[in-house]
């Protein structure tokens, strides 16, 4: 009989979205973190659910085809490279999957739709030392050490690691200073339990094109004592620019406190974003080779990395490396240690370019960028777009925007401050009405301080109201509802989604396609090379009337017209019906039953019935991990409920 610590042997036959393997035991599938799809493994049971189970990896005793040895040693306890162990050819390919599958699910996409649209993954060509920023909790260990590493996964216990392989080399040589700096000078670290110590964590930058250096200590405290023989300490290092402290004297997992204060150098970093070719800048030279294959594999080598494509599609062939080649143009941007910027500064390259090019600008175009940061994005649309406004919820991230678009000579860009799923749909309603445009431009001076006068006026124009396109970048919990629908009223010809979480990505994107849009095109982007995670790029396209008829049609009374009674008789039969949430039907239930019903209850029996379930809370996030079978008194219940809103 299983139980928790049986020792079980298992084939790994798939992955789960979170990188775990997935095999079969006796029926019952279980999930093992760091297993590969391949592997004859021998695990550890640790915890048992009805239907499946959690293991650990005890031996492997026939390493997969897929596996490869991992640069890093702590891989496994460290929990940030949750893929590392698999071969990169092999993780692109599980991102490409990941991707096409959370469409598909989610979505509700059919899969021939998804293989049509989906073009190749973009993936390194170097797949380690890629990071441009760090971020190093400092404790102690159990015999005194001062230490610097990363949390092990899950928990709050540091891991020491001086030189992790996807940050640069140089983060050792910095926090070897610090610690030394430490030990030297009696400065103890921050204690989570006790709240004493005053060091807490050491964040580092880095340009990548600059070759510039930020170092920003998060002290518990006001002051650092002795902070010009860390000062002096760091200086040597080659690049060195910017040295700050970041006051932070709450008790919260939050890293960076709201103050900093620069002790020597620059209060920010530069460093710079190209503009590469891709999809129709493509130089004339690149070609593609049209290719089934066998294994289902894409591949493209460059410089010993791989690209991978869609299963059964083709396959790029060394021609196409100039699809990414560096062009002159490039873009500044001032970085200070709490600007968002993207990690991973090559990949971000590709990134923004494929943005560009799939917003289609030719210089005319009024653009509107949400959750725009410190601008990255909206100054790279600015070359190429006729106007740019940005929203953004941070206020210092708008000072950077701004900063920014002068610091690059950008006149066509203008920043706000404020939420995005709050500052378009009042920016929309204010500026429908007649005669209150200016009121509206002067509402987002006072929230974002941006506009005055004459400026105020300009922004509050049809433009404005209805954009030519949209282009958003949301946090991992993906667009908010109000701001979906106040996209689908302002109507632009086309939406550029970037994200990074493909599963509330397609949950958006079905609202967006139910709102009049199409997918154009899909593209992922390996932005976190050994982690699970990945960037998507999707271009949608507002949809256009198969064919249009005229038809003439009179009203009031008499021979061959419609009256009028009659037609208000027809809309009020033909009114829509209310929206019904789940919500409603586990009230219902409870009222009725005596019991409660889960969500994902509700959403596997609306999945059973044939039923669109994307709508359902928190079902992004539920649909990452197995599904959750209803026992039959609560999927009769469910049932009943939808019935009784004639859902069914």
């Amino acid at each position: 009989m299983l139980e928790k610590n049986s020792i079980i042997e298992l084939k790994i036959e798939d992955m789960g979205v979170d990188g775990e393997g997935i095999g079969k035991y006796e029926g019952m599938t279980f999930f093992v973190k760091d297993a590969v799809i391949g592997d004859v493994i021998r695990a550890r049971v640790t915890k048992l659910k009805k239907n499946y189970g959690y293991a650990r990896v005890e031996e492997i005793i026939e390493p997969s085809a897929r596996r490869t040895e991992p640069e890093c040693a702590l891989h496994a306890r460290c929990g940030g490279c949750q893929i590392q162990a698999m071969d990169y050819g092999e993780q692109l390919r599980f991102k490409q999957n990941k991707v096409r599958g959370n469409l598909i699910r989610i979505g509700g996409f059919a899969p021939e739709f998804v293989d049509g649209v989906m073009e190749p993954i973009v993936g390194m060509e170097h797949p380690y030392r890629y990071r441009n920023k760090a971020q190093f909790p400092i404790g102690m260990d159990r015999n005194g050490k001062i230490i610097a590493g990363f949390y092990a996964s899950r928990t709050h216990s540091i891991i020491p690691v001086s030189d992790c392989k996807l940050g640069v080399p140089e983060n050792k040589e910095i926090l070897d200073c610090v610690l030394s700096y430490m030990n030297e000078n009696h400065v103890m670290p921050y204690d989570e339990t006790t709240g004493k110590g005053l060091i807490r964590h050491v964040l580092i930058r880095y340009g990548f094109t600059t070759k510039e250096f930020m170092v920003c200590l998060v002290i518990n405290g006001k002051k650092l004592p002795a902070q010009e023989k860390l000062v002096e300490k760091l200086c040597r290092i080659d690049g060195m620019t910017s040295i700050s402290v970041n006051l932070n004297s709450k008790n919260t997992n939050v890293i960076l406190g709201n103050e900093t204060e620069t002790i020597w150098g620059q209060a920010y970093i530069t460093d710079y974003i190209h503009l590469r070719e891709c999809g129709t800048n493509v130089s004339a030279n690149a070609s593609l080779r049209e290719k089934e294959r066998t294994d289902g594999d894409v591949r493209k080598e460059t410089d010993g990395g791989k690209v991978y494509g869609r299963e059964g599609a083709r396959e790029i062939s060394s021609e196409t490396v100039e699809e990414f080649r560096v062009t002159d143009t490039a873009i500044a941007y001032h970085i200070s240690p709490q600007s968002f910027y993207q990690v991973n500064p090559v990949q971000t390259e590709k990134l923004y370019s494929l943005a560009l090019d799939y917003a289609g600008l030719t210089g005319k175009e009024t653009v509107w960028d949400l959750y725009c940061g410190i601008g990255t994005i909206s100054l790279f649309l600015a070359q190429k777009a006729g106007m740019v406004y940005g929203v953004e919820i941070v206020p210092q991230a708008i000072e950077d925007a701004r900063n920014n678009a002068k610091l690059n000579g950008i006149m066509n860009a203008k920043f706000f401050v404020g939420k995005a799923e709050e500052v378009l749909p009042e920016f929309y309603e204010r500026a429908g009405k007649t005669g209150q445009q200016k009121d509206a431009a002067g509402k987002m001076e006072g929230a974002a301080g941006a506009l005055s006068g004459d400026a105020a006026e300009e922004v509050a124009g049809a433009d404005m109201r209805h954009p030519d396109v949209i282009v958003v970048d949301p946090p991992r919990k993906g667009c908010d509802v109000q701001c979906l629908e106040t996209m689908l009223k302002m109507a632009p010809e086309r939406i550029v989604y970037v994200s990074c979480d493909s599963a509330t990505l397609a949950r958006d994107l079905r609202v967006l396609c139910d709102g009049g849009y199409e997918i154009k095109r899909v593209r992922a982007v390996d932005q976190f090379g050994h982690t699970v995670h990945v960037e998507t790029i999707v271009l949608l396209s507002h949809k256009s009337p198969d064919s249009v008829i005229n038809v003439k049609v009179e009203f009031g009374e008499g021979e061959g017209k419609v009256p009028l009674d009659t037609i208000a008789e027809r809309a009020k039969k033909y009114q829509p019906k209310p929206k019904i949430t789940y919500k409603m039907i586990q009230e219902y239930v409870e009222k009725k039953y005596g019991f409660k019903v889960h969500t994902a209850y509700i959403a596997e029996v609306k999945r059973s019935l044939g039923l669109t379930m994307y709508d359902a809370p928190n079902m992004a996030e539920e649909l990452k991990h197995p599904r959750k079978h209803p026992p039959k008194e609560k999927v009769e219940a469910i049932t009943d409920a939808l019935e009784y809103f004639e859902v069914i």
